[in-house]
């Protein structure tokens, strides 16, 4: 099975316990962690050390990088460090990046800023082009996220919250994906649609029945349920099935009796913080094989569609 690989980027020697305790974390969490001390990346002999760290992060999905006081070693690309050279490689491969800066460095950061064309010296830092480079990482439009910290437990206390957050953004895109395909085959559908009625229009103009089913693409059911969901392109509802496809996926749950059309609507409904969202549907626009009917815009009745939202009460809020 893949897993997520952690790239971990910092000088060694002051940050040898951080770096182990951020591997036990990581490992925790069922990633894998890549670290240099521990053999993890593959050297070669054609090319400099550092130019394998380099490459090993093209591969990576997540990149630490942690900034303290000492510079580290020097690259030979530049007058940058490798841990800086690496923070850059992430940064150009577009890989998702964390940056956690001692909190004593990144308060005298702004007397650096105020100072930082004279001659000074510096109490934090043995090389003011951490300075430097620490401005230079602010000043990205992007992709920049910095944390300050004392002990390890604050960094992994973040990554914590930070993956979790990396999690649900994926379950959240998962169901935007389902919603996208149920959207491309509605414009299917409306494509083939629009060709029937061209055909219908042009070669039967006296069958104005099967016109009027074929026009359902502008039902002001579907007109009104744009407006209430906050649906910016166009779509097509068949019957009962596409409509209860196209709610579930915008977050709603079917709640309707098991007899609809003894009570006469369908319900749904969802939760969003503190409020309740609930949409009723007459049966009277389907038929008894749940396809929808066409209904002409001037014969359009608001109780056809009812939707109402509700304050959800807080448990601290009741009187027991």
């Amino acid at each position: 099975m893949a897993k997520p690989r952690v790239f971990i980027s910092s000088t060694f020697y002051d940050f040898k316990q951080v770096r182990a305790d951020l591997d036990m974390f990581i490992e925790s969490m069922g990633y894998d962690t890549i670290r240099n001390e521990e053999g993890d990346i593959p050297y070669g002999k054609d090319e400099a050390l550092e130019e394998y760290c380099y490459k090993e992060i093209k591969g990576i999905d997540i990149l630490v990088s942690i900034i303290g006081g000492r510079f580290g070693s020097e690259s030979k690309r530049s007058h940058s460090s490798i841990s800086q050279i690496e923070l850059k490689t992430a940064l150009k491969e577009g890989k998702q990046v964390y940056i956690f800066i001692e909190k004593n460095i990144l308060a005298e950061y702004e007397t650096y800023l105020l100072n930082k064309d004279g001659d000074m010296k510096y109490r934090y830092v043995n090389d003011v082009r951490i300075y430097n480079f620490i401005e230079e990482v602010k000043g990205l439009k992007a992709n920049n996220n910095i944390k300050g910290f004392e002990t390890a437990s604050d960094i992994t206390k973040y990554l914590k919250e930070q993956f979790a957050g990396l999690f649900q953004r994926f379950l959240e895109e998962q169901t935007r994906i389902k919603e996208i395909s149920i959207i491309n085959n509605l414009e299917k559908t409306a494509q083939t649609l629009n060709k029937l009625v061209n055909y219908l229009s042009d070669e039967n103009k006296g069958q104005a029945e099967e016109i009027n089913r074929i026009l359902t693409i502008n039902h002001p059911l579907v007109e009104t349920l744009r407006t209430i969901l906050d649906i910016p392109y166009n779509f097509y509802i068949e019957g009962t099935k596409d409509l209860d496809s196209l709610l579930v996926a915008r977050g709603y749950r079917n709640t309707s009796s098991g007899l609809p059309e003894i009570e006469g609507i369908y319900t749904w409904a969802k939760d969003t913080n503190k409020t309740s969202h609930q949409i009723k549907i007459s049966t009277e626009l389907f038929d008894k094989e749940g396809k929808l009917i066409f209904v002409k815009k001037s014969d359009w009745n608001d109780e056809y569609l009812q939707y109402n939202e509700f304050e959800i009460a807080d448990l601290e809020d009741l009187p027991f």
